[in-house]
């Protein structure tokens, strides 16, 4: 009885640390699309108002 709850608890423990790391990977990937595309508009809009200057 023991040997099944040990047995049962690493996989509980197991599950959680993959669910942990999961959500981690998918905030960092949230996080890397929200800094690029932020990056690329700073880009277009100093792009576009440079050319403005020029003209």
């Amino acid at each position: 009885m023991i040997a099944a709850l040990v047995v049962v608890g690493f996989f509980v423990i197991g599950w959680l640390i993959g669910f942990v790391f999961s959500a981690i990977k998918w905030i960092l990937v949230v996080a890397i699309l929200a800094f690029v595309a932020m990056a690329v508009m700073r880009l277009l809009r100093s792009g576009s108002s440079g050319r403005d200057d020029y003209h």
